[in-house]
Formats: structure tokens, C-alpha cells, sequence
């Protein structure tokens, strides 16, 4: 009995866990963010820490907890679509905060990150 019980704690917990995407961010799977990537002039970012491998067509490198810092680096019209990618997700949300706060209105996560876009078998830098 102590073990169900201790079971339905844990799954709990897991459930609690799982990752939710912010309405503010739309997620994109890999094979729609490489139609993007050649159908159309998109922003790129890498937000993972530490830098890793980029996708083919990345424009910037900002750390997901340095994005205020980098505005330099971002388009200056808020309605351009920005693309966040991190190794698996968590990351590129973070970032898609921070990029909403400072008033960017299109901003896309790609699904499961560098690793799904690396499963899909689509090109790195």
C-alpha cells in the first residue's frame, strides 16, 4: 500500500513537470522551421548555453538569460518573426519571455530543440 502510494506521489509530481508553451510562443516542429528556414527571411536565434552546434541559418548567438543585454542584435521592428532554438526547449521559452517583454509580437520555439532538429536529420553549421 505504501508503495502505490509513493508511486502516485512520483507520477503526480512527473505530471506537474511536464512543459507547457506560453501563448505568447508558438511552437514550430523542425521540418516546418526548415520550410521557414528556405521559403522565407526569418531571424534565428541560438539561445542555448553553453554555444553548441548552430543550425544552418542562425543570425545571432544570445543566451537565453541575456537577451535584454544583446537588443542589439535583434531586428528593431517588433513585428519580425524570431525564431528561438536551445538544445531541447525550456531554454527557447525562457528566451520567448524575455523577447515578449521587450515588445516582439511573432516569436516561434522550435520543438525539442537542436536535438530534434539533429533527429530530423537537417544540417548544423
Amino acid at each position: 500500500m505504501i508503495k502505490k502510494i509513493h508511486l502516485l506521489i512520483l507520477l503526480s509530481m512527473l505530471s506537474a513537470c511536464t512543459f507547457e508553451q506560453p501563448d505568447y510562443v508558438k511552437a514550430i516542429s523542425s521540418t516546418d522551421l526548415n520550410l521557414a528556414l528556405h521559403n522565407k527571411d526569418i531571424f534565428l536565434v541560438d539561445v542555448h548555453t553553453p554555444k553548441g552546434p548552430q543550425i544552418k541559418g542562425t543570425d545571432a548567438f544570445i543566451p537565453y538569460n541575456q537577451v535584454e543585454q544583446n537588443q542589439s542584435k535583434l531586428p528593431q521592428d517588433k513585428n519580425t518573426a524570431i525564431y528561438v532554438y536551445c538544445l531541447g526547449g525550456p531554454m527557447g521559452v525562457s528566451a520567448a519571455k524575455s523577447l515578449h517583454e521587450l515588445g516582439y509580437t511573432q516569436i516561434f520555439n522550435l520543438t525539442g530543440g537542436s536535438n530534434a532538429w539533429q533527429a530530423a536529420g537537417f544540417e548544423f553549421e
